[in-house]
């Protein structure tokens, strides 16, 4: 959501004090509806389009406590600030326990009162995200598949994040995205945009490796005669960015100075040129991708942990692969379509036990190592089903190296539980076929090929289990 979508209510009988108080928040592109009278607060806020109210104390008509309490009462969920000439600390703490947020005694400073409102206004938003998120997770359902359509699942787990994600994307606010190399974290960040609705451009930045002029440079641009061969004014990519989204990538990479500058961004919008004194304003969302723990990296002085804080506004992580593995067998038909289209060939055949042997792999590369497999064995495929070497090779390669491992999947042969009854073979027998389903992405032809059995013998068995009555 938008600032200029959260309408502050300003609530004072001196017209002045609410022509300069909403001059302040239109500054701050924060739209602000102006009451000089208490009777009309109620109604207004029963029209449901106001974040926070800002509250004289003194006024006529009805006492500035009785309608704080009316309102804490009425609308629970809608922030009050006290803004008052009134110091005395017995009738702060008063509107305090009737529920005011913060208490404000007039002549207040502008950073003051604007800090003030713009809290206010992040926990009225994190509250409508809370509760659009319970919603949406009750539901299950997504209002926008398109927006996710460049990420290939069926894993639960992704699609949580989908209802997530379709809770936040409209927020202002940062997201960060975490998540092992590989698991494609700029996908994920590219959904957020496309949910959010912005009508600006997707841009995206590497951190990785740029020293603190070449990023601020990259992002902020230059003025003529900034520095050597500055020929000419460059805007950056915040500038390209402009109503749209800015995705910084690797973003535990950035060194000090760098990240000082990109706190001053998401702290107020504002940036420097290099070489210039005037400041320009953003109106980009910012998205940053990292594979690191900054949590930890805060806690140890290697990142700072205001800027952390910052970042972490909305946060993402995404499971790796060995952890969704029900995702492969869909994976796979994918990036076969399309290796085989970027390579010109016809979609090999795949024989059922590479979705096993795939299976059985920790993936430390993630979906890319996997993409990367498929499209090496296409290329060197010449005819016949897509054979199973350059796959084993690859995995014993990097099991070797240590770089991966066998990965036996929850619920695998070896980590059937037998510490109590032992299992008949019709136990055995049911739960191989279930494991065959499920390593297949319910393909009963290919599950039938990794048990040894024809489909119609396969199907005998599910009608079997389906009416467990029947005799064998």
């Amino acid at each position: 959501m938008k600032k200029n979508e959260h309408k502050v209510l300003l609530v004072d009988d001196e017209p002045n004090i609410l022509l300069s108080q909403s001059i302040i928040l239109r500054s701050a592109g924060i739209e602000a509806v102006k009451a000089n009278d208490s009777r009309e607060v109620m109604p207004l806020l029963g029209k449901g389009n106001i974040s926070v109210v800002v509250l004289d104390l003194t006024m006529p008509h009805i006492p500035g406590e009785k309608l704080l309490a009316g309102i804490k009462y009425d609308f629970p969920h809608i922030p009050v600030i006290i803004m008052t000439a009134n110091n005395v600390l017995e009738k702060a703490v008063e509107c305090m326990r009737l529920g005011a947020m913060d208490y404000l005694v007039k002549p207040v400073e502008k950073s003051r009162f604007l800090s003030s409102v713009q809290r206010a206004i992040e926990l009225s938003a994190l509250r409508d995200e809370v509760s659009s998120l319970s919603r949406r997770l009750m539901a299950g359902d997504l209002q926008n598949e398109e927006a996710f359509s460049s990420i290939i699942t069926r894993s639960r787990k992704i699609r949580s994040i989908f209802n997530y994600i379709e809770v936040i994307a409209r927020s202002p606010r940062p997201v960060c995205i975490t998540g092992e190399t590989g698991v494609g974290k700029e996908l994920f960040a590219n959904a957020v945009h496309n949910a959010s609705g912005l009508k600006g451009n997707f841009v995206a930045v590497n951190a990785a490796g740029l020293d603190d002029t070449v990023f601020s440079d990259t992002l902020f641009g230059h003025v003529k005669g900034a520095f050597t061969g500055a020929d000419k004014e460059r805007n950056g990519l915040i500038e390209k960015a402009s109503g749209g989204t800015l995705l910084l990538d690797e973003i535990g990479d950035l060194n000090e100075s760098s990240q000082i500058k990109l706190l001053r961004l998401l702290e107020d919008g504002s940036y420097y040129p290099l070489g210039s004194d005037l400041s320009g304003k953003s109106t980009a969302r910012i998205i940053v991708t990292t594979n690191r723990d900054l949590s930890k990296e805060a806690g140890e002085g290697k990142f700072r942990k205001d800027l952390y804080y910052r970042l972490s506004a909305h946060y993402i992580s995404i499971p790796p692969l060995r952890e969704r593995l029900e995702d492969i067998p869909l994976l796979l038909n994918h990036f076969l379509a399309e290796a085989s289209a970027s390579l010109y060939k016809s979609v090999p055949d795949v024989m059922p036990e590479l979705v096993s042997l795939l299976s059985d792999y920790s993936y430390p590369g993630n979906v890319r190592e996997l993409q990367s497999m498929i499209f090496d064995a296409v290329s060197q495929h010449k005819a016949g089903p897509l054979p199973l070497e350059s796959f084993r090779s690859h995995i014993k390669n990097n099991v070797m190296r240590g770089r991966g491992k066998p990965h036996l999947s929850e619920g695998s042969l070896f980590s059937m539980d037998i510490s109590g009854r032992f299992p008949t073979l019709k136990d055995a027998d049911d739960f191989l076929i279930s494991e065959a389903l499920k390593r297949s992405g319910g393909n009963q032809k290919m599950a039938a090929g990794l048990l040894g059995i024809t489909r119609q013998a396969l199907n005998k068995r599910l009608t079997r289990i389906k009416s467990p009555h029947n005799h064998r």
